[in-house]
């Protein structure tokens, strides 16, 4: 399997990449990103073979048909990283909390996210990939609060590679900021931007795509590569667990064999909707993608009139911090499958000098085929909160944004899986002040809903609170090259 370029190719880059290389230099042409020239096929055979099969064996045959270029011991290794996961024979469990509504719980890892579905595999290749060419890396990551913690826990302690993780300051809950500044390992450097997401992320993408920032690295001997959704890596496993969902479905009697499902994703940076999306069109039966987003609701825009405008925006701070997001990286990799690369570059460009563009209405039906989008305030989301305590399921304030589009923007009555990217854990203020106790710590809110609720708060994040802080580094986003050079 070759990887090819969303704006095209510019003369100097090959025109088609490996796998191995696509993960290791993520920047494409122009400032594009890397996509497959094809999908493997998931159809009724391929979900037949695997309809017992363990999470790790089907993620295994499924990487094997990609025909990516890793080898299959390497690929095997880095599944059993979802050994440490709190369950190892059900990773990704899924929840009941409708007659015709499942939850996929993604979150049951090491940093109690969803990232940790992709990075922990991801981590290990790419570390493997290090060290067998004898090269070293720095991994860049930007976070919005769980790929930080995810990254910072994939590559800790790893040889030959070295991570510089740059987080909002102020923009992440206190859970999501202690994974990151407690930290300790030698090869790991976070830094606090004076910003917002959009902000650090503008700036990764910025130094990936520097040549000299990329000379000042080769002058340390070291290559540069990212941990974001940029990064092709992380998509393909966030695939897998779309075809893990439809088959949980199939095993619990939900849905017979070849019926259609909605699946509705909580979204920021429109990597876990792109493996649905992906997923869909390899042939998973999905009748559409719901996307939700909180307040600041730029997707709901662009799939329901076509608009992508950053002109009349401005980032808002919710309570569903990791989709405070404006500049969504993954909508790139749709509009080049959907209108190609000549096409994509245009629009791109059009955002990155103009702050806006407009799909034709054409393309904004074509859109309109997979996806529906509709955006849920934090009022809401706590009104969702309490609902669902009150039936006995705790959820947090992402996956709650989820349930307005369960409920409003299915066409047809077909079974729903709604996909919840993080543990109560990590916004524990946010659901006590749902649940009608508003606190302003952590540590008083978690200890609250744990004994109100009758949920328990897993070791990792109890923990936190008696770790010393090793990273106090905050900084104005053009202070962050100079402090990635000094880290090294």
């Amino acid at each position: 399997m070759q990887f090819i370029e969303t704006r095209g190719n510019d003369g100097v880059k090959p025109s088609s990449v490996s796998f191995s290389e696509a993960i290791l230099s993520p920047s494409a042409s122009f400032g594009g990103l890397y996509v497959p020239e094809a999908l493997p096929t998931i159809d009724t055979a391929f979900l037949e073979k695997h309809l017992q099969s363990h999470y790790k064996t089907l993620a295994l045959d499924f990487l094997t048909s990609f025909g990516i270029d890793i080898e299959p011991s390497v690929l095997q290794a880095a599944l059993d990283r979802y050994d440490r996961f709190d369950d190892p024979s059900d990773p990704v469990p899924l929840s009941q909390i409708e007659e015709d509504c499942f939850v996929s719980e993604l979150y049951h890892g090491p940093t109690r996210a969803f990232k940790d579905m992709a990075l922990q595999p991801f981590g290990y290749i790419l570390s493997q990939l290090a060290q067998k060419r004898g090269e070293n890396y720095l991994i860049m990551a930007a976070t919005s609060g769980d790929t930080g913690p995810a990254t910072l826990e994939t590559f800790k302690a790893q040889v030959n590679v070295k991570v510089a993780c740059l987080y909002p300051d102020g923009g992440t809950s206190d859970v999501q900021r202690l994974q990151m500044v407690t930290e300790d390992a030698e090869n790991l450097k976070v830094i606090g931007v004076k910003g917002n997401f959009d902000d650090t992320q503008n700036t990764l993408k910025a130094l990936l795509a520097s040549e000299d920032f990329k000379s000042e690295l080769a002058s340390r001997n070291i290559k540069l590569s990212a941990a974001n959704s940029v990064n092709f890596g992380r998509i393909i496993f966030q695939i897998i667990y779309h075809i893990h969902s439809y088959l949980e479905m199939v095993r619990n009697g939900s849905i017979a064999m070849g019926e259609k499902i909605y699946l509705v994703v909580p979204s920021g940076n429109f990597g876990n909707a792109l493996g649905g999306y992906y997923a869909k069109k390899a042939g998973l039966p999905v009748e559409k993608i719901l996307i939700s987003s909180n307040i600041n609701n730029i997707l709901t825009d662009w799939i329901n009139k076509g608009e992508y405008d950053l002109t009349t925006r401005e980032l808002i701070m919710t309570e569903s911090p990791a989709m405070d997001i404006l500049k969504s990286s993954n909508i790139e990799r749709i509009m080049y499958d959907m209108f190609g690369a000549e096409r994509t570059k245009e629009l791109m460009e059009a955002l990155a000098s103009e702050g806006k563009f407009a799909l034709t209405a054409e393309e904004t039906e074509c859109l309109q085929e997979d996806f529906s989008a509709s955006f849920s305030d934090d009022e809401t989301c706590e009104m969702e909160i309490a609902k669902y305590a009150k039936k006995g399921y705790i959820m947090d304030p992402h996956t709650a944004t989820c349930i307005k589009a369960y409920e409003t923007l299915r066409e047809k009555p077909l079974p729903t899986v709604i996909y919840s990217t993080a543990e109560w854990t990590k916004f524990s203020p946010t659901v006590a002040k749902a649940l009608g106790h508003p606190v302003e710590g952590d540590i008083e809110a978690l200890q609250w809903v744990k004994e109100h609720a009758d949920v328990t708060v897993p070791k990792m994040i109890d923990e936190l609170f008696e770790k010393p802080i090793v990273h106090t580094v905050v900084v104005e986003k053009d202070a962050i090259k100079e402090e990635m050079l000094n880290f090294l």
